[in-house]
């Protein structure tokens, strides 16, 4: 019996032997406790510091808890404390000393809190700290010996915050400052003495310029972000950063890369060239960094093209890992748009092909002998480059020089058919040589461009005859010009000046009235894409001073191009003469008058015709002899008015006072009356 209750005990206190600490009662509430010297604290959703944390703890994690304050008995006799995680709660402030029981902690985290501002004593005590972590908070003010005491810091991460005074720091040993996205002026060599700093980063600060003071100051620099900032071209300052291995220019408006710039970057093993409008790459640019490893050139128009057809190969060759692929896509031409720059074939970029040209001219022998100047037999692969650039000199051009082509017609047409391929013209352009030896493309009267990839807009529809059109003569290549004026838009012609700045953003246009009152000028910005604009809405017969220069630069260091142009004026035809509805005009109503009288004129006429010509249809018998007729007492009337009477009254017979009103007298009357109509008088006339 005895040695069945000792097994008994012995079951029963097992457990309690095999795990004592999950019956120890050292580990905080709501905590997970991996061993004594880690304690995890996540999503306790409390207020406050956890409490009876154990003395024995190294890595305090207490973050995501919601935690609004601190106190300093929340860390009495933790000196052993190595690490302090107390980010993403709801911290507004830090109080002082709040941390001086700490005398061991290197790694303190309150990153993601709502903290306003440091004070010169809220890291007062931490005096072996080396990593401090305040980003993504709401810090406005530092106190200018807030870090005085830190003399042990390797690591100060700032970035995220609203500072916009930064104090100078005196810290010997810094290797990493991050000071990115606040609204801190560009430091100076005061600023940062900070001897040993290996990493600065100071992306989003609105920085136009790097001061060469404290580039130069920084001899042991080996990583520098100045991404998304304004600078509008190569810091000079980076010239004297040497010992560069890590450089992040990403989202500048850097305009055109020049290998001069990145002469002494000869250690770079990372480069981000990211959304910098490029369209492509010197040749030789990378050859100036043998040790690169890393490239992202993501977000870039690259024209995919036959001077860009060394890079798919050139990645492979030198083994540079391209980062953000799915980013890094043809912008242009159309048939390599959207695809993925790493992934093209040489025969995808429309390069002119390799051929022997000796075999050409022995073919083309047959009709004229060639006396080339230089050497044959040799292959050149052509670049295709554009022709028509002002800028270009002899010198520049004679690496590419193919032989002397042959003066005969036909040779000529021979050695074009076999170095042209069929891709590098577009919309139906044909490949050709300029006199300097560079593919050329001659397009169609509806295209235009280096490779005739430009389409002309549709002309508008015929005016109206009331809006005059003017015609301005072509400006200077590199200028703006305007090809359509009416008298309430100018076209702005656009694609020399985008062609002479290939590496603009965008266009921002200015324009003003100078014939008006307001004078004011209005801004518009126009993508690179539009090589034609039209300003709509202006004023009739009035001057406009119209100037363009790259979007996102100053305008004082941009180059700008203006131009005056005129409205027409708006005319009314002569034919079209302007009436007051309200008071018809005389001269309108003097055609319908006369029309009128003339209409009535007819009529008369022909009612006195009809009347005469029934008079006369009358038969003799009908006839009233004993009394004259109406038109003919009318007619005495008329010669009595006037004054005068018949001319031969000596011919006309008085009728006899005797037989006047005789029957028998009237056959004669009757006889003379109608002695003119040539008729028997007993007979009526038929008419």
């Amino acid at each position: 019996i005895k040695m069945l209750l000792s097994s008994v005990w012995r079951i029963l206190l097992l457990p309690l032997l095999v795990l004592p600490g999950h019956c120890h009662s050292s580990c905080p509430q709501d905590c997970s406790c991996k061993s004594e010297n880690f304690i995890f604290c996540i999503h306790r959703r409390s207020s406050s510091m956890p409490l009876d944390v154990p003395a024995s703890t190294v890595h305090l994690y207490v973050f995501q808890n919601g935690i609004s304050s601190i106190k300093q008995q929340d860390f009495l006799g933790l000196d052993k404390l190595d690490l302090l995680d107390l980010s993403q709660n709801n911290l507004a402030e830090i109080p002082d000393g709040v941390f001086s029981s700490l005398i061991s902690m290197r790694n303190l985290d309150l990153s993601l809190n709502s903290i306003t501002h440091i004070t010169k004593d809220s890291f007062a005590g931490l005096v072996k700290l080396e990593r401090l972590y305040l980003h993504r908070n709401h810090i406005q003010n530092i106190h200018v010996d807030a870090f005085r005491d830190l003399e042990h810091l390797l690591e100060l991460k700032l970035q995220g915050n609203q500072i916009n005074v930064l104090p100078a720091l005196q810290l010997p040993r810094l290797l990493l400052l991050d000071l990115s996205f606040n609204i801190i002026p560009a430091p100076r060599p005061s600023d940062l003495q900070t001897p040993h700093l290996e990493s600065l980063k100071m992306a989003g600060m609105g920085l136009t310029t790097l001061d060469e003071g404290l580039i130069g100051s920084l001899g042991n620099l080996h990583e520098l972000d100045v991404s998304q900032n304004q600078l509008a071209g190569m810091p000079p300052a980076l010239k004297s950063a040497k010992g560069l291995i890590r450089l992040n220019l990403a989202s500048n408006p850097l305009g055109p890369l020049r290998q001069e710039d990145f002469q002494n970057l000869v250690g770079l093993l990372k480069l981000d060239l990211s959304n910098l409008n490029l369209h492509g790459f010197p040749v030789g640019f990378f050859h100036m960094f043998p040790k690169l490893q890393h490239l992202t050139a993501a977000k870039n128009p690259f024209n995919c093209l036959c001077p860009l057809a060394w890079f798919p190969s050139w990645l492979k060759e030198k083994k540079v890992e391209l980062n953000q692929k799915e980013d890094t896509r043809c912008h242009f031409p159309p048939a390599n748009a959207g695809r993925m720059l790493a992934e093209l074939e040489h025969k995808d970029f429309g390069c002119p092909t390799t051929t022997d040209l000796s075999n050409i001219f022995t073919t083309s022998s047959e009709h004229d002998t060639p006396n080339p100047t230089t050497a044959l037999g040799t292959t050149q692969l052509l670049p295709a480059l554009s022709p028509s650039d002002p800028d270009r000199e002899p010198d520049d051009v004679n690496q590419y020089l193919p032989p002397e082509v042959p003066a005969s017609p036909g040779s000529v047409e021979k050695y074009e058919e076999l170095l042209c391929p069929s891709n590098i013209c577009l919309n139906g352009g044909k490949c050709r040589f300029d006199h300097w030896g560079q593919v050329d493309c001659l397009c169609p009267p509806t295209t235009f461009g280096t490779y005739c990839e430009n389409e002309n807009e549709v002309q508008p529809p015929p005016l109206s005859p009331r809006v005059s059109v003017v015609t301005v003569a072509t400006a200077e290549p590199d200028n703006i010009s305007s090809h359509h004026v009416t008298s309430t838009s100018i076209s702005l012609d656009l694609h020399r000046y985008i062609e002479s700045r290939p590496y603009i953003r965008g266009i921002r246009l200015t324009y003003r009235n100078l014939s008006g009152p307001d004078r004011r000028p209005l801004h518009l910005n126009v993508p690179a894409s539009y090589p034609e604009y039209t300003l709509r809405g202006l004023q009739p017969n009035c001057t406009y001073f119209v100037c363009a220069s790259p979007l996102g630069e100053p305008v004082e260091d941009a180059g700008s191009s203006c131009m005056e142009a005129r409205t027409a004026e708006i005319f009314t035809p002569p034919h079209e003469p302007r009436m007051n509805k309200s008071e018809p005009s005389s001269t309108a109503l003097v055609p319908v008058l006369v029309a009128v009288a003339v209409v009535m004129a007819v009529a008369i006429v022909a009612a006195v015709v009809v009347v005469l010509q029934r008079r006369r249809a009358k038969s003799p018998v009908d006839m009233d002899l004993g009394e004259p007729a109406p038109f003919e007492l009318e007619g005495v009337k008329t010669f009595l008015e006037n004054g005068t009477g018949p001319q031969k009254q000596s011919e006309i017979m008085p009728c006899p006072t005797v037989c006047q009103n005789s029957r028998d007298y009237a056959v004669p009357l009757i006889q003379e009356q109608f002695a003119v109509n040539s008729t028997d008088g007993r007979t009526p006339p038929i008419f």
